[in-house]
């Protein structure tokens, strides 16, 4: 019988769960696949045989005590409250599991602690990358404990400051994009929106794993660029002096995010993993604002795309009307081919054929098959 292999899957935001989902529908269907997560809503309706376990839901727990609130926090982890009956549960649950199981690979999506606690009771863990400051002792020890590290992004989107001994055990898939929602032509989608064909239209964009996109600044935007359509989608941050203007239009969450970026002439997204290759897959003019993160994520991801010429960034959301037509000035000069290349239509399954064959390689000693090449978008 294969070893199972579990995940661990954070709940903030979809973004860690639809990764989760997408490699492991490309899993073998005889491989016994578990997710630890303490938010199980997030799977429903996957069509894959999974074993889901529920763990204590600990944002937002009260430490009981002033005395244990008051104890400092050691350097090699990230957040470890005293005096949480839930936490307790929560290693308890994570530790009867892998050993009940008899787990082969614990996959963590994401969390330093975690893979400490994997390494700590035995169990071959693999941590899956992020962008960000993750120099501090807790990230580096976490992934020297790993066995390996999954990037689900490509390889030229790494920081320079990455330690080589790190990236030399670090797998990149490619760009990973959970949606499957065909690619439209441009007139296609505009047609199948009711889009005007002619105007220019911009698209701003954001995931669920922050408060949204800030309202004000578009509506700055709408005035500097009157003759474009403005169109948002997703949650939105409202200050509440905002003016709303007839070229501006939130839509919230639509059933097809794909087809909105498909009929934009330029979008503005944040730097979210699946949200940077939503875009790219439909080869976009993007205009990158990292929302922020924890160890500047989304900000070193920015400065990655940026530098790769994938897209442009302003320092900070523009608040006047030159800024945003200068802004716009320059999102019109990119082609999308940058951003195109990071999109990886076959990362899902390199990620999971590279799991299941580590997997295969630590317990059985047969030996990992060659990766195949990543396949890069047309």
């Amino acid at each position: 019988m294969k070893k199972p292999i579990a995940f661990f899957v954070h709940h903030q935001g979809r973004g860690h769960a639809n990764r989760t989902m997408a490699v492991a529908a490309e899993f073998a269907r005889d491989r016994p696949v578990s997710v630890l997560t303490a938010g199980p809503h997030l799977f429903e309706g996957f069509a894959r045989d999974i074993e889901i376990v529920t763990l204590p839901d600990m944002i937002g727990a009260g430490v009981p005590t002033p005395r244990l609130y008051a104890e400092p926090t050691p350097q090699v982890m990230h957040c470890v409250p005293l005096g949480l009956s839930a936490m307790r549960r929560t290693m308890r649950t994570i530790l009867d599991h892998l050993d009940a199981r008899d787990v082969g690979l614990f996959v963590v999506d994401v969390s330093a602690e975690i893979a400490l606690l994997a390494r700590i009771a035995s169990v071959p863990a693999v941590q899956i990358r992020m962008h960000g400051d993750r120099s501090d002792i807790g990230h580096v020890g976490a992934y020297e404990a790993c066995v390996g590290m999954l990037a689900p992004f490509d390889e030229r989107m790494e920081q320079d400051d990455y330690p080589a001994s790190l990236r030399a055990k670090t797998f990149y898939s490619g760009g990973l994009c959970t949606s499957v929602d065909g690619v439209l032509s441009r007139a296609e989608a505009r047609e199948k929106l009711g889009l005007d064909p002619e105007r220019e239209i911009v698209v701003a964009v954001t995931g669920g794993g922050g408060s949204g996109t800030p309202y004000a600044p578009l509506t700055v935007a709408a005035r500097a660029v009157p003759d474009a359509l403005w169109l948002t989608l997703g949650p939105t941050h409202r200050e509440g002096h905002e003016t709303d203007f007839s070229n501006l239009r939130e839509l919230g969450w639509v059933p097809s995010v794909t087809d909105y970026l498909a009929a934009a002439d330029i979008v503005v997204a944040s730097a979210g993993d699946n949200t940077v290759h939503e875009v790219a897959r439909v080869g976009g003019r993007l205009v990158v604002m990292p929302e922020w993160r924890y160890f500047g994520e989304q900000t070193r991801k920015a400065e990655a795309l940026v530098r790769l010429g994938a897209a442009i960034q302003a320092p900070v959301w523009p608040g006047d009307l030159q800024g945003w037509r200068d802004l716009v000035a320059r999102a019109r000069t990119l082609d999308g081919t940058a951003l195109r290349g990071l999109y990886a239509p076959d990362a899902a399954r390199r990620a999971a054929g590279w799991l299941e064959g580590l997997t295969d390689e630590l317990w059985h000693g047969a030996t990992e098959p060659p990766a195949p090449p990543i396949v890069a978008a047309g």
